[in-house]
């Protein structure tokens, strides 16, 4: 893939989501140029030109630009265990869409999530102690773990807990866009308007694709 040069870019939400899946795609083929990821580093000490923001997980195993098969400058990455929203991860977003036109958001989570799986154990063992610190990320997460785990329980029998725990990682990424959609004015006026696309994916560790969730 050649160096993206400043200004040539996406222009849309929907272009800019073209060209992740067509990143992803090289990489999961094993298409990707190392050498242009650090071809840009001179060019942008002055400025940057993401064309898309990236709300994504902590874990070591998804480094989103390698991921996408991206350079420098391409992504703005906000990366926190569980990839939940907080007010500090919404105002990031909004300095992107605002100082870059930024005009597509991506809220990734992965397969084997960790923050996810904790949430889970916090529900099947209420006893369980986190770090008051970790807690807040759990907590974030689990009301979209809460329901499923009712349900399950509500089926009688014994929980399949890795088949809650991959329903609960789909359901929180789903969360973390609508709270993106309705948690902040400025988003949510331009997402309405067809100015901003807001979307959810999942990364799988096993094959290194990347699925977009239904818009």
């Amino acid at each position: 893939m050649p160096t993206r040069n400043l200004g040539d870019r996406p222009r849309t939400g929907e272009e800019a989501l073209q060209w992740l899946k067509n990143g992803n795609e090289r990489y999961v083929k094993s298409l990707t140029d190392p050498e242009h990821r650090m071809q840009a580093r001179h060019e942008l000490i002055s400025e940057q030109d993401p064309f898309a923001i990236i709300l994504g997980c902590s874990d070591a195993r998804v480094p989103v630009e390698i991921v996408f098969d991206q350079g420098l400058g391409d992504l703005f990455v906000i990366r926190v265990a569980g990839n939940v929203v907080a007010p500090s991860q919404i105002g990031s977003i909004e300095f992107a869409v605002e100082k870059f036109g930024t005009r597509l958001v991506v809220v990734l989570g992965h397969s084997q999530c960790g923050a996810v799986t904790a949430c889970v154990e916090a529900l099947l063992n209420p006893e369980q102690n986190y770090t008051p610190n970790l807690q807040s990320i759990v907590d974030r997460i689990r009301p979209s773990v809460y329901n499923l785990h009712e349900l399950a329980s509500a089926k009688g029998g014994e929980i399949d807990v890795q088949k809650l725990i991959n329903h609960s990682i789909s359901a929180n990424v789903r969360m973390s866009v609508s709270q993106l959609k309705h948690a902040s004015r400025l988003l949510e006026d331009m997402n309405h308007a067809g100015e901003l696309l807001i979307v959810g994916a999942e990364y799988n560790l096993q094959t290194g694709e990347v699925e977009f969730l239904p818009i």
